[in-house]
């Protein structure tokens, strides 16, 4: 039964929106695809009308936090982390250790904090939406 479920957590396709113009988001994307195969499908959500379509969210709600689709659920934030380890071997322990409730308020309190910042620097990209709405 144990390895029944390892199988299907393992064998699970997600969707990761992410915001590509982001240098840290982006470096954090291309170290996880470096280290899976077609488990996860990454999508850059800059003037990408289909993201917002697919994940219901606003740009702005996209530039904000990382997104992950999964099984036609979308899942936000320091949650949809906990989905991208959960299928990369090398970090399935932060997947296991970060479902402990008082871990994952850590996680969610530190991933909300480091969000804002990287939110308000790239606010820019705000601007560079209602400009190619308004054409």
């Amino acid at each position: 039964m144990q390895q029944t479920n390892l199988y299907k957590i393992t064998h699970m396709k997600i969707k990761v929106f992410y915001n590509k113009s982001c240098n840290i988001c982006k470096t954090e994307i291309n170290h996880y695809k470096g280290l899976i195969n077609n488990k996860i499908s990454f999508i850059n959500i800059i003037n990408n009308k289909e993201a917002q379509k697919v994940t219901s969210k606003s740009y702005k709600d996209l530039i904000r936090r990382l997104h992950v689709v999964k099984e036609g659920k979308v899942i936000v934030g320091a949650k949809a982390f906990l989905e991208i380890w959960k299928l990369i071997p090398k970090y399935r322990i932060l997947y296991y250790l970060f479902k402990f409730k008082i871990f994952y308020i850590l996680l969610f309190i530190f991933y909300e904090i480091a969000a804002i910042i990287l939110f308000l620097k790239n606010k820019h990209l705000l601007k560079n939406e209602k400009k190619s709405t308004s054409n």
